[in-house]
């Protein structure tokens, strides 16, 4: 019939339904149960709203907010609600942007004078009120210079902004009672539906992350379909709250940021010292283990070497002005590569040299707005666990599964074993390298993956300019995924810096180049460690790995000679001689989070025994100064589980 169109559904049945209807009526036909839980749906690949009237035969998958696709239209419609309710309590706000994020959802608005904390609790009141109207979300076409002046009339001159870099003749508009926003959407019927909503925290953000733009303000929020999934995210953030390696650095007393120093730039105290430098020696003996030879390159290079690499063409933006040294341009270095691959070149190789592997932990700046910087988490100096493989092209696959297990190895020597895997392609934009190339490059790396018998995921245009790159993502003891190995393929670098070696046949070959790095960044690391163990690191990275307290005044010289001892037998001990209680040192040493306590009292003093207490326990258990110190150099030689063979 030709007033009838074809619903075809997700396991191919198929419905017909009169031209034009919407599709929430047609979910209704399909359950009235779906209905009541579906947002928005996808039509014809498109996500719409569920007021989308059909007007042809369209494929139709509906989006409830289990969906990656439901829950960014669900947050989305919470920030409109958001915006509306401080529209009606704050009249003369200006609205920038405000969309759907990971966690959640946020708005930039320009506020006189400003939010504090404590509005948030009257914007969430004025929230309840307009979903108990339960206002329907329309969506709106308007011709363009119809939107400008609306917007423009209002006085909402962010939107006038944005309106301006659009070319399309029409513009779409979502309004729910008085208020209507500049949108594509696709968004939720009515406001009802929004029912579970938290607003989080106040920040500030440049207008389109501009430094010489407007100051706005940033409110953050969270929604959800239903209460025990908020109050559940929200216990998850309590949680988060007190993992927050930041309050965490502070409280052991690991490493501190200051303005006097410079922006996301760290300083390692004595205690992050010793963490950061077990890592090290751990990184540097693996590596040495694993057929890799360590090398060093400077803090600075001439531009003309970041000419030929390609990064002042391609990564300028991140990289920090030039300095001037004896008339020649210098800049301070945001990878280890071009330094490498002059090494390289310092001397002729033959096929029988290769692969060469060289691994540094090289110290790179690059920048980060100011905005953007968290901690330990993103900065602006930070050490690589960088590697650089060169090899000939039939030992590519071999070394690329090489990297690809002893990257699994060095995690899981940290206790993660949860990953997830992605392969990045090709960039739409800023890349080199001839298609095929990049198709052989990605082959390789999917192949490699195969014979490792991981699952990953696709993660398209998101290689590096140079070549396509597995990514490993590891999951925190809180679900979270964090980004550390990568594997990356170069045939740019090679190319343009000439690199040859001796084959078989007497000529000259390009060796194939493998860019990886195994934890990332030790700072990020270390920030993705503290938040893992909640500062109890295993014993054999613990900054302390034993506190040794004195009951008496008599055990106090004993346990300043057993520190010297166990500090001689390579333990990282401390001891607290200090005339407290026994009960406020062992409260102390608590709260550093020590792996073992030892307490030695006027009994043990006779005995020549101390009292141990593990890290979590309440009850200790008396042994020999000797079996102390045997006990916790076994505990500390467990670090890795899953030793490697090559075969």
């Amino acid at each position: 019939m030709s007033g009838q169109v074809t619903i075809t559904l997700p396991d191919n049945s198929t419905l017909s339904v009169d031209k034009g209807t919407q599709v929430y009526d047609i979910i209704g036909r399909i359950g009235k149960k779906l209905q009541g839980a579906a947002l928005v749906a996808g039509v014809d690949g498109n996500v719409v709203d569920l007021a989308t009237r059909i007007e042809k035969d369209s494929p139709l998958k509906v989006y409830t907010f289990d969906s990656p696709e439901g829950k960014d239209a669900f947050q989305h419609s919470a920030s409109h609600l958001m915006a509306q309710a401080v529209k009606r309590l704050y009249p003369g706000v200006k609205f920038a942007i405000g969309p759907a994020i990971e966690n959640g959802f946020y708005y930039d608005i320009e506020a006189p004078g400003g939010f504090v904390q404590e509005d948030l609790a009257k914007i969430e009141s004025q929230m309840e009120a307009i979903v108990k109207e339960d206002l329907e979300i329309v969506r709106e076409e308007m011709p363009l210079a119809m939107a400008r002046e609306l917007f423009a009339s209002q006085g909402e001159t962010y939107k006038v902004e944005l309106l301006e870099g659009i070319t399309d003749d029409t513009v779409s508009l979502y309004r729910q009672g008085e208020f209507a926003d500049l949108c594509r959407g696709p968004h939720v019927r009515r406001t009802s539906q929004i029912r579970a909503f938290k607003l989080l925290s106040i920040a500030g953000a440049y207008w389109r992350g501009d430094e010489k733009r407007p100051m706005l303000s940033r409110i953050y929020g969270i929604a959800f379909a239903a209460k025990d999934q908020l109050d559940a995210h929200l216990k998850k953030l309590e949680e988060i709250e007190r993992r927050d390696h930041r309050r965490l650095g502070r409280q052991l007393d690991l490493f501190s940021i200051h303005e006097e120093t410079g922006a996301g730039l760290i300083l390692w105290h004595p205690m992050g010292a010793r963490l950061r430098n077990q890592l090290e020696n751990f990184w540097r003996d693996e590596h040495y283990k694993n057929g890799y030879d360590l090398v060093f390159s400077p803090h600075i290079g001439k531009g003309q070497l970041w000419e030929i690499s390609g990064h002042l063409d391609f990564y300028r933006e991140n990289m920090y002005s030039s300095m001037d040294i004896d008339g020649q341009e210098y800049f301070t270095k945001p990878m280890n590569c071009p330094f490498h691959i002059v090494m390289y070149k310092t001397r002729s190789w033959s096929y029988r040299d290769l692969p060469l592997r060289w691994a540094e932990l090289g110290t790179v700046y690059r920048y980060e707005r100011s905005g953007v910087l968290h901690g330990l988490l993103r900065v602006r100096g930070f050490t690589q666990d960088d590697a650089h493989l060169f090899c000939r092209p039939d030992q590519m696959p071999q070394e690329i599964d090489r990297v690809f297990a002893f990257c699994l190895q060095m995690l899981r020597a940290f206790g993660f074993q949860d990953f997830k895997i992605y392969l990045a392609t090709r960039p739409a934009e800023k890349s080199v390298g001839a298609p095929e190339q990049w198709a052989e490059a990605t082959r390789a790396l999917e192949a490699s993956l195969a014979r490792a018998g991981m699952e990953y995921e696709m993660d398209e245009g998101g290689g590096a300019f140079y070549g396509p790159k597995i990514d490993i993502k590891i999951k925190d003891a809180l679900g979270r995924e964090w980004q550390c190995s990568t594997i990356q393929f170069d045939f740019n670098l090679p190319e343009r810096f000439d690199m040859t070696y001796i084959d078989t046949d007497g000529k000259k070959h390009r060796p194939y180049m493998i860019h990886r790095a195994l934890m990332g960044s030790l700072e990020r690391f270390i920030g993705i460690l503290i938040e893992h163990y909640e500062g109890r690191f295993p014993l054999w990275i613990a900054p302390i790995q034993a506190m040794l307290l004195s009951v008496t005044d008599e055990a106090a010289a004993h346990v300043a000679r057993m520190r010297e001892e166990f500090v001689q037998q390579g333990i990282r001990a401390e001891s607290d001689v200090r005339e407290e209680t026994i009960g406020y040192k062992i409260r102390d040493a608590i709260e550093k989070r020590v792996p073992f306590i030892g307490v030695v009292g006027k009994k043990e003093l006779e005995s020549g025994t101390v009292s141990v207490r593990r890290r979590g326990e309440q009850k200790s258990v008396v042994m020999k100064t000797q079996e102390f110190l045997a006990l916790i150099k076994e505990e500390s030689a467990r670090k890795i589980q899953h030793p490697i063979n090559f075969g």
